[in-house]
């Protein structure tokens, strides 16, 4: 409703003298008030200004059915110098020879007062020039046919230039209805600090330029700022504009990127009333963020320090939008409240040639040529000016009862925003502007007739200048000022550049606001901003303030998500067993390779530790002492054996089958080195066949012992004739015929599926590698075992045969007890041999074989060593024939 009745208000002043005429009335009556506050000068084309000279805590949204009542507002150096700004630009672009040296420009600036309506209407002035209310006088135009009593009105006339092309406003909310206003009659708007991105909108905004980069850069900008101090939990607060609605909503899509996570987001109005700053300190205390990011001004900005210092929350990490980032009007008050403040601002001109004198050129013989520039002096000096035009009062002084200034004040014995130029940044953007007009404004002047851009190929009139024929040159406007190449991209904006400001107290107390680093677009993502953290000062301390919702996964854990909650809330789980996570938040833990492991911080793979039976294990080196142990104690009694080979005790026990026996036993103690070491292919191909054939060999030794014990007792029968059968070469041929079957079974299992080495990774305790023989076929293994089995149950049932014999340390009852032996170790082997693992296992091999060997050596021979050794005297034939 409001643009409607904009435009309808634009429609009035545009038809006035027509609709004057047609209804024939002799007074045309000018609407409005007239426009007396303004800087103009006279020109062949008249540039427009709009400037918020004055702001207003208070909004002042129309309703447009009843005039508004006056508004108290504040007054604002910073935007005269802006104002100023642009007229110097003017007057250097008339003074030089090389551009437009036939056109002299002028200017009409006027107060926006930073409100919608305000603005409307003094636009409206602009575009159609302040009307003469003070003459009127009569014409007749009999030529184009007009009534004998038909006047035109001069009061509805122009008594200034009108204005083609304004410069303005600073606000983007006021820009935008600007453009919905004035777009529909093609008049170009150049901004000098709107930077809301929607305003980017060629489509919806054709009409719109600026030299102000977009919010869209801006916020690219302050994303990569809090993510690079790691600061991923921020408060997101905004005026109720245009402005800050669009670029809070682009932060929040753009932050998603660095992981980074608004704690809040709050809007507050324009009028900053009591309720509203509650509403808004509330919530900043409430949250455990201290990093705000605030988009406003520098109006807002006062009434909310004021809050924040009532209620005393100091420790807060102020993120300033670049529409305050260099205010310094805020240190004298809140100094100590935005120690530390960051912010990006747009790019600065070191020195604009000549401004500092022309801003400083102000006298008070001069001053009260202008409203706006004896408001500023009575404001800065707290006088009144003799014959002072100035009609507004601020901060509850009426300006009437101001004693009268002196003459004597000057502007460099005090200081005010308006003459510092040390921060020359709104107003270079107004230089700019004026320079792109002035540079689109020689691109038409450069126009040969016959070959122009618009239609049969016309070139426009420098004389009479249309505002569409403007906009179509300064769209493809590309100059340099001030050194600095300024162009602009299709939709209008020019390529961003931000310098990153550090709010620094002095020693004496006053504010420097330092450089500590840039934003630069045109420069690759990963480039663009560039920091020098060493140069900051911080609000508390030496170094930034730590501001997440969940302290950082460190490596070795990983990031598990809250549900409901944002995504900078999570809780950190170690990495599972078998994964690790090098990189702190790492959203998911890597797994090993086969071949490496988990450190105990699970942040690094090492490799495994390979583990098998060694030499330089405790175990290993016990079970090889007890192997060579054992292979010594049999080949000692072999000794004896031999040395006492004439006794009777040792020719009575099958002398031949016992030397074999013991060698075999000594084999079988050696067999179980060959399962200490590393294992290889060819070493577990060796270790259980002969394993296997040794025990055979000795068992079948055993077993031919026995037999023959056996069948000598029958053999002393009458008619017995069965030891014809039992010689000494068929004891050779029984022991031979039971090894080669096993012989012949290992052949097999070596041939089909043969033992191999094999690293073993599924383990229980998986950092380590177990180098392990493994069987190959499992029934090769069980038939080696088996068959063993077989002739130790033969062995034992002939030897529970020949228990009873009459003989002299009956052997037979000696095999017994070892091939009871020799079944319980195996039999008690298996379920430990299943239930095992690893170097374990193959302590188990050994541990059985040598428990079996020693079974056998000590059940056997070791009571005839006895006898031999400790009681010679048994050893006689004498003896024996007793028994």
């Amino acid at each position: 409703m409001a643009m409607l009745a904009a435009k309808l208000l634009m429609f009035l002043f545009l038809f006035q003298g027509q609709h004057c005429l047609a209804a024939g009335l002799d007074n045309c009556v000018f609407l409005g008030e007239e426009g007396k506050n303004s800087l103009y000068e006279e020109g062949d084309v008249v540039i427009g200004g709009l400037f918020p000279l004055h702001y207003s805590p208070v909004s002042s949204l129309s309703k447009y059915k009843t005039k508004p009542t006056p508004i108290t507002y504040n007054f604002s150096s910073r935007a005269l110098r802006w104002m100023l700004a642009m007229t110097f630009a003017i007057k250097e672009i008339n003074q030089r020879s090389d551009l437009l040296p036939h056109l002299k420009l002028g200017f009409h600036i006027r107060d926006s007062c930073d409100d919608i309506p305000v603005s409307l209407s003094a636009a409206l002035l602009l575009v159609n020039g302040q009307p003469d209310v003070g003459t009127r006088a009569e014409s007749v135009n009999r030529d184009k046919g007009l009534e004998r009593n038909s006047h035109y009105n001069l009061s509805c006339a122009a008594a200034q230039t009108v204005s083609p092309v304004i410069i303005g406003d600073a606000a983007s909310g006021v820009s935008m209805a600007l453009l919905k206003t004035l777009g529909s009659f093609h008049i170009p708007l150049v901004s000098y600090f709107a930077s809301c991105s929607c305003l980017s909108n060629q489509k919806k905004f054709p009409t719109f330029m600026r030299t102000m980069p977009s919010d869209a850069f801006q916020i690219r900008a302050l994303a990569r700022l809090v993510s690079y101090f790691g600061w991923t939990w921020v408060g997101v607060i905004g005026v109720e504009s245009d402005y800050a609605r669009f670029a809070i909503q682009l932060f929040l899509k753009e932050s998603v990127k660095y992981g980074v996570c608004a704690s809040y987001t709050h809007f507050y109005p324009v009028g900053l009333s009591q309720h509203a700053l509650d509403e808004l300190l509330d919530v900043i205390q409430m949250s455990s963020s201290k990093v705000i990011i605030n988009f406003s001004n520098e109006s807002q900005m006062q009434g909310i320090l004021r809050e924040v210092r009532y209620r005393n929350i100091t420790s807060l990490q102020w993120i300033a939008s670049e529409s305050w980032a260099t205010a310094k009007s805020l240190w004298e008050k809140f100094g100590d409240l935005l120690t530390g403040t960051l912010g990006f601002a747009i790019r600065r001109a070191d020195v604009i040639p000549g401004l500092k004198q022309h801003l400083t050129s102000v006298r008070p013989s001069n001053i009260n040529e202008s409203a706006f520039l004896a408001e500023f002096w009575e404001e800065l000096f707290n006088c009144r000016l003799n014959g002072s035009v100035n009609n507004h009062s601020h901060g509850g002084v009426d300006h009437l009862n101001r004693l009268l200034c002196k003459g004597t004040e000057d502007l460099k014995d005090v200081y005010s925003p308006y003459s510092d130029v040390t921060q020359l940044r709104v107003s270079y953007n107004v230089y700019k502007s004026v320079y792109l007009v002035a540079h689109a404004l020689e691109d038409m002047s450069n126009c040969k007739v016959g070959q122009g851009p618009f239609l049969n190929r016309t070139c426009a009139d420098l004389k009479n200048v249309k505002p569409w024929q403007l906009i179509h040159y300064m769209k493809r406007a590309n100059f340099s000022a001030l050194g600095e190449k300024v162009n602009f991209d299709e939709n209008g904006d020019p390529i961003a550049y931000y310098d990153l400001m550090n709010w620094q107290r002095r020693p004496d107390g006053s504010l420097h606001l330092v450089k500590v680093g840039f934003y630069d677009a045109s420069t690759p993502d990963g480039r663009s901003l560039v920091l020098n953290e060493s140069v900051i000062q911080w609000p508390v301390g030496k170094q930034a303030f730590q501001s997440v919702c969940s302290v950082s996964c460190p490596p070795g854990s990983r990031i598990a998500r809250r549900k409901g909650e944002p995504i900078c809330c999570f809780d950190c789980v170690p990495c599972a067993e078998g994964e690790v996570s090098n990189n702190t938040d790492s959203l998911e833990c890597s797994r090993c390779s086969e071949v490496t492991w988990p450190n105990k911080a699970r942040d690094l793979c090492i490799p495994k530790t390979i583990e098998y039976l060694s030499y330089h294990d405790l175990m290993g080196i016990v079970l090889c002492v007890v192997s060579v142990l054992g292979a010594c104690v049999s080949l000692s009694i072999l000794a004896i054996f031999f040395k006492y080979k004439e006794t009777p005790l040792v020719r009575a026990n099958n002398m031949e089958l016992s030397f074999l026996l013991l060698v075999f036993l000594a084999v079988c103690f050696l067999v179980g080195l060959l399962f200490i070491g590393e294992p290889s292919d060819w070493l577990c191909r060796i270790r259980y066949p002969a394993f296997g054939i040794s025990f055979a060999l000795c068992i079948s030794c055993l077993l031919a012992k026995t037999v023959v014990v056996l069948m000598a007792f029958r053999s002393t029968l009458p008619v017995s004739n069965a030891m014809k059968w039992f010689g000494p070469t068929q004891q050779r041929a029984s022991v031979l015929l039971g090894t080669v079957v096993q012989v012949i079974i290992c052949f097999i299992w070596l041939l089909t599926s043969p033992p191999h080495a094999n690293n073993n990774n599924n383990t229980d305790h998986s950092a380590v590698i177990i180098i392990e023989c493994v069987t190959g076929s499992e029934i090769g293994f069980w038939c080696v075992l088996g068959y063993i089995s077989i002739l130790a149950c033969m062995c034992l049932l002939m030897g529970f045969f020949a228990r009873k014999l009459p003989d002299n340390f009956n052997e037979a009852k000696f095999i017994t007890f070892s091939m009871l032996i020799f079944f319980a170790v195996w039999i008690t082997f298996i379920p430990v041999y299943v239930s095992t693992a690893g170097k374990y296992t193959v302590a188990v091999h050994i541990f059985a074989i040598l428990a079996s060997a020693f079974g056998v050596l000590f059940c056997i021979f070791a009571p005839k060593c006895y006898i031999i050794v400790l009681e010679p005297e048994k050893n006689s034939k004498k003896n024996m024939m007793q028994r």
